[in-house]
């Protein structure tokens, strides 16, 4: 874990990401990335140079026999306070529209659940778990499938819903936030999503796995894509 905290410390303070009194809305899937950055948020309050606290929100997509009470439980053995918003959105993307490729409709409506639970809290700032190789399978998609270098950013602002999305895992490796997720057991919940290994984000996968073998820094690079200032870099630090 302490990789991770490294690297999440480096975001944050490079992006600005968390000011003084901040309450923190920390989305939780059920995933090892967003349980080892509210781990990770956790442990930093102890160090972080500014206080602040967090709070951690579910959105229950609708699937049968899906239990969030272990993430309950983990929240309670951090004294982090953890709410549970109830959807249907899994019988709105896969019964009602029937979307061939519902991930894009899927991702939209549980961000806007997100955000609007958010808001009944009063919580105008929310981390999500995206980590460095999210970020490189991001770019991948957006060239290969749109045609345009584009990838999320570290810090968002939306000024429809007036929340800031922070992304602190963004320097943080996926095999690094594995380890801590072996060496911590964090209560993972299996995915009941149709499309689990199946989509175009597993596809950049591969093919991530494919360029490791050929070009060993390959992943290194397509990150420095991203921040290099001495092109059209797409994240720009806030301080310089």
């Amino acid at each position: 874990m302490r990789k991770v905290l490294g690297c999440m410390r480096k975001a944050a303070q490079e992006y600005e990401m968390i000011a003084p009194g901040d309450v923190i809305g920390v989305g939780i899937s059920g995933g090892k990335d967003s349980l080892a950055l509210l781990y990770g948020l956790h442990l930093m309050k102890n160090f972080y140079p500014v206080p602040y606290e967090i709070k951690a929100f579910s959105i229950d997509m609708g699937y049968e026999d899906f239990d969030f009470n272990p993430v309950k439980q983990f929240c309670d053995s951090l004294g982090i306070e953890y709410f549970i918003e109830e959807t249907k959105i899994y019988k709105i993307v896969f019964d009602v529209r029937n979307e061939k490729n519902p991930c894009a409709l899927c991702a939209n409506l549980r961000r806007g659940a997100l955000y609007n639970l958010l808001k009944r809290h009063n919580i105008s700032k929310a981390a999500l778990g995206h980590h460095r190789d999210d970020a490189i399978e991001t770019l991948l998609l957006s060239m290969l499938y749109e045609g345009r270098i584009h990838s999320f950013k570290p810090v968002t602002y939306l000024d429809r819903q007036e929340i800031t999305v922070i992304r602190p895992m963004v320097y943080a490796e996926e095999k690094d936030i594995i380890g801590a997720t072996r060496r911590h057991e964090f209560p993972v919940i299996k995915s009941k999503c149709p499309m689990e290994g199946r989509t175009r984000r597993d596809y950049m996968k591969e093919l991530l796995r494919g360029i490791d073998s050929e070009a060993p820094r390959g992943r290194d690079n397509l990150l420095k894509a991203l921040t290099n200032p001495g092109q059209m870099s797409i994240w720009e630090p806030k301080c310089k």
